[in-house]
């Protein structure tokens, strides 16, 4: 029986939004090596697919987070407001304040100078807030997402101003479309992917579980 891993993943704070509201129980991301066709996309069994690597001396490659039981602690920008940052000593964390910028920025009135944003990529696991536990990975086409993923990506939808068109474009990630995979499209088009090139992508489903 295999031992049940926890790994790191980053969100942006939109998501992290939509985690924490439900919205969101699946994430995609796209294979480094991708497969040169379907028969390259090979399963140890339910919730295992590997890759075949294109170079049989080295080993197939499997989704980097994890297999259907693993967890994944979320990665968020966040302020850890204490003098020695991330680095507080671990008898004393439980009391440490720390301010997640997906919640919105403090109302620091004359003191916005002190708020100093913590990457995502540097949260220490201890103040981590958010863990998800893996219920499925598979291998898919991007563009082969339905209505319903899409929705489970946690996308948001426009319907409300009809004035304004088919979708628009907010700011950085906040996109919006009255069509839940046209929205997923321009969602994934923010963060810099490639939706016309189709990659062949990780889908993990999660659900979220007590730290």
């Amino acid at each position: 029986m295999s031992q049940i891993k926890e790994r790191p993943i980053l969100f942006s704070a939109p998501m992290v939004r939509a985690i924490l509201e439900g919205r969101k129980t699946v994430t995609r991301r796209a294979l480094k090596i991708q497969p040169r066709s379907k028969a390259d996309i090979g399963s140890y069994g339910l919730g295992q697919p590997f890759i075949r690597h294109p170079d049989v001396t080295k080993p197939n490659p499997e989704c980097p987070h994890g297999r259907p039981g693993d967890r994944l602690w979320v990665r968020e920008t966040c302020l850890i407001n204490d003098f020695r940052d991330g680095g507080v000593p671990e008898a004393e964390r439980a009391d440490c304040q720390i301010i997640y910028r997906a919640d919105g920025t403090p109302d620091w009135e004359g003191e916005e100078e002190l708020i100093r944003w913590r990457p995502s990529i540097h949260m220490p696991r201890w103040a981590s807030r958010i863990l998800l536990e893996i219920t499925d990975v598979r291998v898919e086409r991007l563009q082969d997402i339905s209505e319903e993923q899409a929705k489970a990506e946690g996308v948001r939808l426009y319907t409300d101003h009809a004035e304004l068109g088919d979708w628009w474009h907010v700011e950085g990630i906040e996109t919006y479309s009255a069509d839940p995979r046209k929205s997923f499209e321009l969602l994934w088009s923010s963060v810099g992917g490639d939706w016309q090139a189709n990659p062949w992508v990780w889908v993990v489903e999660f659900k979220r579980v007590t730290p």
